[in-house]
C-alpha cells in the first residue's frame, strides 16, 4: 500500500527538528581556536553559575583582570604563550566538567618577575572566574 505524503509528513519534521537540535547543540561547545583559546568571548557568570562559589563583579576586578577580560572578549592578542591553554582543574574547586571545559588566562601581576598567581578561568558555558593565589579559590565574575 501506497503511504500518503500527510502520512510522513510528522516523521520528517521530526527529524528535521532532531538535527537542528543536534547541530546547535554540537556547535554550543565548538568554540575553540588554534591554540585551544576561545574565540567566543566569555559572558559574566550568571548569579546561578556560581555554585555556590563566592562573586565578583568586573568593575571590582583589579585593573589587570579587566583588561584580560577585554583581552579574551576580543580574542587576543595575549602577552603569555600559555593564555587560553585547557585548564586542568585539578585543585577540584570549579565545578566538575569534561577536560577542555575550561581554558586559563594570565592576570598580570605588578612588580612579579613571573606570571604571577593571578588568573581568569573561562568555561564553555559561558562562566568567568577570577583567582589571585594561583588556584586554591576562585570567585565567579559578574556583571561583564
Amino acid at each position: 500500500m501506497r503511504r500518503r505524503p500527510l502520512q510522513i509528513l510528522p516523521a520528517l519534521l521530526a527529524c528535521l527538528l532532531l538535527a537542528l537540535t543536534g547541530c546547535s547543540a554540537a556547535n554550543k561547545h565548538s568554540g575553540t581556536r588554534a591554540g585551544g583559546a576561545h574565540s567566543a568571548a566569555p559572558a559574566a557568570s550568571a548569579p546561578g553559575q556560581s555554585h555556590g562559589l563566592p562573586t565578583i563583579a568586573a568593575s571590582q576586578l583589579p585593573p589587570e583582570a579587566r583588561h584580560t577580560l577585554q583581552l579574551i572578549a576580543a580574542g587576543g592578542p595575549f602577552p603569555y604563550p600559555k593564555d587560553g591553554v585547557v585548564f586542568g582543574k585539578y585543585e577540584n574547586v570549579l565545578p566538575r566538567e569534561r577536560r577542555g571545559y575550561y581554558h586559563e588566562y594570565t592576570v598580570p601581576t605588578p612588580g612579579a618577575r613571573d606570571r604571577g598567581a593571578r588568573r581568569i578561568v573561562t568555561g564553555s558555558g559561558h562562566e568567568t572566574y577570577y583567582t589571585d593565589d594561583h588556584y586554591r579559590t576562585f570567585k565567579a565574575v559578574t556583571g561583564r
